[in-house]
């Protein structure tokens, strides 16, 4: 089988009813997303949602829950993603973790800053996931079982 799609996860954290989101550069082009990533090897979903958060906004996070899970697959390069959301709470700011050297910076948004930016998305994932949260798409991490 060649095909397989790339496992990742996303964070939605929330402070104070502003959500925390990363620009960061993708094809030349400035984007929008939650603090996301590809699961790395002897890594847990949750250890990959932390890490990803800390190394792309300088925040150390609490994994509260689970927001859903998608597939996308990028027109610009056919690749297919599944993509295991959670939701989370600010627990520290770290300024002497470094950012993403393709992160532009972190910024907190409201639901309506982000709709404003719609365009700027770096997929539909990013609204969908933010909009399901708001809904009220909540689950518990029991859902996820398996050590890695």
């Amino acid at each position: 089988m060649d095909w397989q799609p790339h496992v990742t996860v996303a964070t939605l954290v929330e402070n104070d009813g502003k959500f925390l989101f990363v620009e960061e550069i993708k094809n030349g082009q400035r984007v929008i997303n939650q603090p996301a990533g590809h699961l790395e090897q002897n890594e847990s979903l949750l250890e990959a949602a932390q890490r990803e958060t800390l190394e792309e906004t300088q925040w150390r996070v609490e994994i509260l829950g689970i927001v859903g899970f998608g597939l996308y697959t990028a027109p610009a390069n056919g690749v297919t993603y599944q993509r295991t959301s959670f939701f989370a709470r600010p627990v520290a700011f770290c300024p002497e973790q470094a950012l993403d050297s393709d992160i532009e910076q972190a910024i907190w948004l409201s639901y309506d800053e982000l709709k404003e930016r719609r365009a700027m998305l770096r997929s539909p994932l990013v609204l969908e996931c933010l909009e399901r949260y708001l809904s009220g798409h909540r689950y518990p991490l029991s859902m996820i079982y398996g050590t890695r």
